[in-house]
């Protein structure tokens, strides 16, 4: 078939479809119209006048049961609300209808110096009323009962601080604490937490059969600062997680060596070995990311020296957050 002008356009609406039992006056749709107006009902296919029921969100209640059928009410959709999606009134108007003498009015919310305020039909200049509380309105000159004042406020919004839409544009000075710290990271994500790596400068003496703190002295590195390499020679991490530490010692004789790692001063798993090297101690231990601390200690059966260099050595890293 030919047209004049643009072809017809065909949409299809959305219809719900109940069966009535001639009881049941309320029915749930599919989703919430505007109002009665926004649907045309229809029982064994007579259309209802609106008057004959009402609308609560999806809830349609007929003033009276309909008859009992299969499918014999049909509900079609003029129109669907849009959902989800978040409004700003930008503009807002208030009518008033003035009493003998009043100057006040209580307004909603404005920005101070955008409201226009009319007295009758007449916008008063700024000079006729005073608006600096954000909530109320005050004329100068008093209204005579039954004037009707009406204000127009606007609501003021600004991009000037939005931040762009292009890679780069979030960095460090836009966070709160102006870094990505151990707790903004997901469940089980170690990131940037501390690490280091320590050896033994110069030999260090000990005491046979005696367990020996080893005197770590020199830092390869130490990404947070928590190993102390001149006082106590220990590892304090300020992250609470797991750390895989590791330490080994290198002595000049030896028939029987051991290492151990330390938490908080109690001896923890060890390693040993016969012969001049100890075997490293490796441990995967759970620290408080506060007042737990570990170090590295040694026994050895016979008399010597520890050894220096990169032999005897001390490190951890965070494995996993707690």
């Amino acid at each position: 078939m030919s047209y004049i002008g643009n072809s017809p356009i065909s949409i299809a609406f959305l219809v719900d479809t109940f069966s009535g039992t001639g009881s049941q006056t309320a029915f749930t749709m599919t989703v919430a119209p505007a109002n009665t107006s926004s649907i045309i009902v229809a029982v064994t296919g007579v259309l209802q006048d609106p008057s004959t029921y009402s609308v609560s969100g999806t809830t349609l209640t007929f003033s009276a049961a309909p008859p009992s059928g299969t499918s014999n009410i049909s509900v079609r959709y003029l129109g669907i609300p849009a959902s989800g999606v978040t409004t700003t009134a930008y503009r807002t108007v208030t009518d008033f209808t003035a009493t003998a003498a009043q100057t006040s009015f209580s307004v909603p919310s404005y920005t101070v110096g955008y409201i226009d305020v009319y007295r009758n039909g007449v916008r008063l200049v700024s000079t006729d009323f005073t608006a600096t509380t954000g909530t109320t309105v005050v004329l100068v000159n008093a209204c005579t009962s039954g004037d009707s004042v009406v204000t127009e406020s606007f609501f003021v919004s600004s991009v000037l601080n939005a931040i762009p839409a292009t890679a780069g544009s979030v960095s460090t000075s836009y966070l709160v604490d102006g870094s990505v710290t151990q707790a903004k990271l997901g469940t089980g994500v170690a990131g940037n937490g501390p690490a280091f790596r320590a050896y033994r400068s110069g030999t260090q003496a000990y005491t046979t059969n005696t367990y020996t703190k080893i005197q770590i002295n020199t830092e390869e590195f130490d990404t947070n600062s928590n190993f102390d390499s001149t006082t106590n020679y220990r590892f304090t991490p300020t992250v609470a997680g797991y750390y895989l530490i590791t330490g080994q010692i290198q002595t000049s004789a030896g028939t029987y060596v051991e290492t151990n790692i330390y938490k908080n001063g109690v001896a923890g798993a060890y390693s040993q070995i016969g012969g001049a090297w100890g075997v490293p101690s490796i441990q995967l231990i759970l620290m408080n990311g506060s007042t737990d601390y570990v170090e590295l200690y040694g026994f050895i059966t016979t008399s010597g020296n520890i050894g220096s260099g990169v032999g005897t050595y001390f490190q951890a890293f965070l494995a996993r957050s707690a």
